[in-house]
């Protein structure tokens, strides 16, 4: 039984071919949402920036690491800014689409005059 359990394991990791990735990553370049793309793929999308930043070329500096710290400190920070507007970019598209699910139901209600949710404050 043991075996069957560690055969099962050993099929799970590395459980997308190479290829796949590649096209993903190179999907997610050009993708203006990553979470319509990770759907359609069925990838989580944390998976697919962690395959960008194993596979990408440019995020990998072709040549030898620089010599100037100042250089090397601003390099990684580049690195970190280009993750964070990705991560922006996520929740950006995410909030685009809770407005425009909450802009529907508000059509489908129409105009009932019903009172607002919130009261004015009297001064």
């Amino acid at each position: 039984m043991q075996g069957k359990e560690l055969q099962v394991a050993k099929k799970r990791v590395g459980r997308y071919p190479k290829e796949f990735r590649r096209m993903a990553v190179e999907r997610l370049k050009n993708c203006d949402n990553i979470v319509a793309l990770s759907r359609e793929l069925g990838v989580h999308r944390r998976l697919l920036y962690k395959w960008r930043d194993q596979l990408d070329p440019a995020e990998v500096p072709e040549e030898s690491p620089p010599q100037n710290s100042r250089e090397s400190t601003l390099r990684k920070e580049v690195g970190q800014l280009k993750r964070l507007l990705a991560d922006k970019a996520v929740e950006v598209d995410f909030f685009k689409g809770a407005l425009q699910k909450v802009e529907a139901r508000r059509q489908r209600r129409g105009n009932s005059g019903e009172k607002a949710s919130t009261t004015r404050s009297e001064k």
